[in-house]
């Protein structure tokens, strides 16, 4: 009998030699966006400056808002000016008109400018062009021109100290109509004469696909509405004479007069006021900023 044969020692895995990485590179910064960098954190700093130092004013005592020497930090922080504004109750009532007539215009100018951005883009009737200049034209027009029209307008219509009567004349909005009509340009047409194929009349056709497809540009001109008639301060104090229809803007800057000038009181209100439209922009950052990108505006 033959001896048994052994068997042979398995092989031993082969392992991969490992690949050499690139090293990486560090990333130069050139001397055009360092300047820009360092401009950006100078504004930036720059905007908060005036916000700090209401915050910090907003702390201290009456008697040492007029102290002498000038104090960045309260000595003795208290809070005792949010108290008095909060129980006095203007601002609260300002903050509510402020909300309304904010909504209001938000979604009236929305609905309008999107209806009217997608007649001129998509649609083909006599004089859409002169039309489109017209519209453009009005950008150039200040505000405070129309003024006393507007003023007679509402009265006529009886809407003189009413909601409606301070949210209406601040609807039209023609760079909104534009910065609309120059996204919905980029839309590709597929998606249109798809819907058309299928018997989608021209409202079908925005409310289903146009729409839709503007979310980030929606969002953006929104907030941008939204914050500019929380701001509005004229066209609020000329069409309002009831102190409960009163915004903030309006509020702030006539019946702070009546307590006399009582600088911590002033901003406190002027900090509670402010607060709204600050968690806008923090909650709405990401959208104002894919908005702006996505409508080609730098």
């Amino acid at each position: 009998m033959s001896a048994p044969t052994e068997a042979a020692p398995a092989a031993a895995p082969r392992t991969a030699a490992p690949v050499p990485q690139a090293p990486r590179r560090r990333r130069r910064i050139s001397p055009t966006g360092a300047a820009a960098t360092v401009s950006a954190v100078v504004l930036a700093l720059l905007w908060l400056l005036p916000l700090v130092w209401a915050v910090l004013t907003s702390l201290k005592p009456e008697a040492e808002t007029t102290a002498v020497p000038i104090r960045w930090l309260p000595v003795e922080p208290t809070v005792e000016a949010y108290r008095l504004v909060i129980a006095r109750g203007d601002i609260q009532q300002w903050l509510v008109n402020s909300t309304v007539i904010s909504v209001l215009v938000t979604a009236l100018t929305l609905v309008m400018c999107a209806m009217a951005a997608y007649a001129f883009s998509r649609t083909s009737f006599r004089g859409r062009n002169a039309l489109l200049l017209l519209f453009i034209a009005g950008i150039m027009v200040p505000p405070q021109v129309l003024i006393v029209p507007l003023f007679d307008q509402m009265r006529l219509l009886g809407m003189v100290d009413t909601y409606w009567g301070v949210a209406l004349p601040q609807v039209v909005a023609p760079v909104m109509i534009f910065i609309l009509k120059r996204f919905f340009d980029a839309i590709p047409r597929d998606y249109l004469e798809a819907a058309h194929l299928d018997g989608a009349g021209h409202l079908r056709v925005l409310t289903s696909v146009v729409l839709p497809m503007s979310g980030p540009i929606l969002a953006a001109v929104g907030i941008f509405t939204f914050v500019q008639a929380w701001n509005n301060f004229l066209w609020p104090f000329v069409a309002t004479t009831d102190p409960a229809l009163m915004t903030v803007p309006v509020g702030l800057g006539t019946v702070q007069g009546a307590y006399g000038i009582q600088y911590a009181q002033q901003m406190a209100a002027a900090v509670l006021g402010a607060a709204p439209l600050i968690a806008v922009f923090m909650v709405f950052q990401r959208q104002i900023v894919r908005g702006v990108t996505d409508a080609g505006l730098k």
